[in-house]
């Protein structure tokens, strides 16, 4: 066996044993749980009937591994109000809504901008339910245009997301507002009838997706911020949902590839002083990872299994990505999620992309990730790795881990 392939297997055979299936309840996932119930039993300031129905999303709800290294940085959690909710333009206005809804609902009316993925909110129409039957009688409204920015300005805003610190002190909480739509968005109509050569994701798991509906956010594309009609009204289409069902039907390899992927560009590709306003960031590796599991085919993945090879892959990919200027929205077409508004060296990233080859990424995946889940071990493991300038010693030591 070549020097190459001998370290690529080690890497493969360590994180297969190391990211393991959830066995238990983690301390995050606790702690996520808390957050959602805290949300759950407060009202909005200016509604005190309506109610705050939360959504655990990100990586504490797309993640079924739990790898050595922490691979959950903060809480995720969307929010909408049980009296909003957004139809489709043209859709006619629901009947009936989930139980979690108030007996009077507002209905706004999702208007496509000029750009991809985002839209302008107008109301139309007010639901009350009948005590009877409990359907939802109509009446059609009309008070203009639906203001998104609710958290503009405060302190610990990301893009449409709340920074706040749990009392925990454990891990970080993003929330972010949003407004419920229980239908596929017309803008992702060709997205469930897509031809797929490998089947993934598969007709079931489409249906689940179509089903759970989106949700919109708000927050004005990049281009738009200086505008003042725009920067306000402005709402950005979320498959928050989606994600989370496509991401939970992945293999195990496949998350594994997916927290490998995430780990290098934040820890290697990104330099620490990086604002928010970077032009790669997780959701472009999210993105690129879910393209990849429906375009490769199953023996891309399981072939002579080598998780560093499915990298170097997938980072090519990437470098093409950026080399064009274009990452395509998984879920809606002509859309481009890499924007100029860049505040590094897009060619620097490049470069680095494409200088990697599998026998430097797996020195780096040894130096810069199994050494520090060493650190986690005792005095005498972590020890060992001040001598791995062999191969059998290597292996030796990185199978004291798992």
């Amino acid at each position: 066996m070549s020097h190459e392939c001998f370290v690529d297997d080690i890497i493969t055979t360590f994180f297969l044993n190391t990211c393991r299936l959830h066995p238990q309840l983690t301390r995050h996932d606790v702690q996520a749980a808390v957050c959602c119930a805290r949300i759950a039993t407060v009202h909005p300031d200016d509604d005190t009937e309506a109610d705050w129905i939360p959504l655990l999303t990100g990586s504490a709800a797309e993640f079924y591994i739990e790898p050595m290294l922490p691979h959950v940085n903060d809480i995720d959690v969307m929010y909408h109000r049980s009296t909003e909710l957004v139809i489709p333009r043209g859709h006619p206005p629901p009947t009936q809504l989930p139980a979690e809804f108030s007996n009077y609902v507002k209905v706004w009316e999702i208007v496509d901008s000029h750009l991809p993925g985002y839209v302008y909110l107008e109301l139309r129409y007010l639901l009350t339910e009948c005590t009877d039957d409990h359907t939802y009688r109509y009446f059609t409204h009309d008070n203009g245009w639906y203001v998104s920015h609710l958290h503009h300005g405060e302190e610990g805003q990301h893009g449409p997301a709340v920074l706040t610190q749990d009392v925990s002190r454990y891990l970080s909480i993003d929330s972010v507002h949003c407004i419920r739509c229980l239908s596929w968005p017309s803008q992702a109509v060709d997205w469930p009838t897509r031809h797929r050569h490998y089947d993934w994701p598969d007709s079931a798991t489409v249906d689940r997706v179509v089903n759970n509906g989106c949700d919109v956010v708000g927050v004005a594309h990049c281009e738009c911020k200086q505008d003042e009609f725009m920067s306000k009204h402005q709402w950005r289409l979320s498959f928050s949902r989606a994600e989370i069902v496509l991401l939970n039907s992945w293999m195990p390899l496949q998350q594994i590839v997916y927290h490998m992927l995430r780990i290098f560009v934040k820890t290697k590709l990104l330099p620490s002083n990086i604002d928010d306003n970077e032009v790669l960031k997780n959701y472009h590796i999210k993105t690129l990872m879910m393209w990849a599991c429906e375009l490769k085919s199953s023996n891309f993945w399981t072939n002579d299994l080598n998780l560093i090879r499915i990298c170097v892959d997938i980072f090519i990919d990437l470098s093409v990505w950026l080399t064009d200027a274009q990452c395509p929205h998984y879920f809606i077409n002509n859309c481009n999620l890499l924007t100029t508004d860049s505040s590094f060296d897009v060619e620097m990233v490049i470069s680095q992309l494409q200088s990697i080859d599998q026998a430097w990424l797996s020195m780096w995946f040894i130096n810069n990730y199994i050494r520090e889940c060493s650190k986690l071990c005792p005095d005498h493991v972590s020890s060992l790795f001040s001598d791995v300038s062999q191969h059998m010693k290597l292996q030796n030591v990185v199978s004291t881990l798992y």
